[in-house]
């Protein structure tokens, strides 16, 4: 008989979600302005408008990215699929801004300094910095990508629409953002009855 058949599973947690609140989203974003990196903004603009991974992000190259559409193609995603991601509004405008002061020597959006432009700016240091600045506490990069999806939740996306953005195969990991949808969901009920029973 195997032993472990007696060990009880751990119940699994729900998954930490902390996203900004329009104050600090505020706060955050000026002092990302204010970096001495020129690449914060753009960035930290990027994931809370499309809800990408920091490694996403980074790694974009122009080849990937189409201004005119308003889209970039993922290649490399966590769940081995190619996704496309839609780049509309200010992250559009920042990144077309970009693209007219590009670096001839990298196909990166965000390449490191003159000595290694074939990689990735690390921005660790300034995004540390701004977020002291900014007087937020307890938040991680990825929570960038917690704040798209809550921002997509509150403002009528299903959980389905939220999956499909970040790139989700289930609706597992995006069911923590149901209390956020929660009064889209009652709507939709309401809509339907009225409908049906006038």
């Amino acid at each position: 008989e195997n032993p472990l058949r007696k060990v009880k599973k751990p119940t699994e947690s729900r998954g930490r979600v902390r996203f900004l609140s329009d104050e600090e989203r505020a706060r955050l974003l000026q002092a990302c302005k204010e970096s001495s990196s020129p690449y914060l903004y753009p960035v930290v603009v990027l994931a809370l408008s499309t809800g990408m991974r920091h490694g996403e992000i980074m790694g974009l190259t122009w080849d990937a990215v189409d201004l005119n559409k308003g889209r970039a193609i993922l290649h490399e995603t966590k769940n081995g699929e190619r996704r496309a991601v839609a780049i509309t509004g200010h992250a559009l405008e920042l990144l077309k801004e970009l693209g007219k002061v590009r670096r001839i020597d990298s196909k990166l959006l965000f390449p490191a300094k003159e000595i290694a432009p074939q990689k990735p700016m690390d921005l660790r240091a300034p995004w540390e910095s701004a977020l002291k600045k900014a007087e937020i506490q307890d938040f991680k990069f990825h929570d960038l990508r917690h704040s798209a999806a809550s921002y997509l939740a509150m403002n009528g996306a299903s959980l389905a629409e939220i999956a499909e953005v970040l790139g989700h195969k289930t609706l597992q990991m995006v069911k923590r953002y149901a209390h956020l949808s929660e009064g889209h969901t009652a709507s939709v009920v309401e809509s339907m009855n009225t409908k049906i029973f006038g």
